[in-house]
């Protein structure tokens, strides 16, 4: 198996842990630029000149991306029900894709905001 194609079925995984839990635990982990307004932000790594809001659905894995270029963030929890109803709509607005549980090395799955929604909505109703 290609190391790609490895990559794109962990991220799927990842992906798919990343809806389980922040419906479990009812919150989302950004991470915040400390004492600032102003969220993590890395460009695509499949689309020219988009940009990715990352979120992670523990705290823990937030922090493992607290290095480098986001030395001075810090993992911060956002109510489920004020991602749903706010952010994700946010982020299509300013045409943004929302990265899930991306690894230390900031790969990972990148997903229209909308096509998150629908896929939190349909795992709440299959509960």
């Amino acid at each position: 198996m290609s190391n790609e194609i490895d990559l794109e079925i962990n991220a799927q995984k990842r992906y798919d842990t990343f809806v389980d839990r922040i419906i479990e635990n009812e919150s989302v982990w950004g991470l915040k630029i400390k004492n600032e307004d102003g969220w993590a932000v890395a460009p695509s790594n499949e689309y020219e000149d988009t940009d990715v809001m990352v979120f992670w659905s523990d705290k823990a894995y937030a922090q493992r991306c607290v290095k480098e270029e986001w030395v001075e963030y810090e993992p911060t929890s956002i109510p489920l029900d004020l991602f749903v109803k706010n952010w994700l709509t946010g982020l299509t607005e300013d045409n943004l894709l929302v990265g899930t549980n991306w690894n230390g090395d900031l790969i990972g799955l990148e997903v229209e905001p909308i096509d998150l929604l629908n896929d939190i909505i349909e795992k709440i109703n299959q509960l």
